[in-house]
């Protein structure tokens, strides 16, 4: 398993949390996802070379894309 921490400058409450944790967690091969308010980060522990193509993808398709 591996990780990556996406820095994703449009969360401001916990709310935007919840409906990244939710979109993230469909995504097949996202194991576990925490974000941090405070710092704007995301970071997504998953398994398979594609899977974080198309973590970008789904939160770009919910209004918050990773920079």
């Amino acid at each position: 398993m591996e990780k990556e921490t996406l820095y994703v400058p449009n969360i401001s409450c916990m709310h935007c949390i919840r409906r990244i944790n939710q979109a993230l967690s469909k995504v097949p091969g996202v194991k576990d996802v925490q974000g941090d308010v405070e710092t704007k980060k995301v970071t997504v522990a998953y398994e398979g070379a594609d899977t974080m193509a198309r973590v970008r993808e789904a939160l770009e398709e919910i209004g918050y894309p990773a920079a």
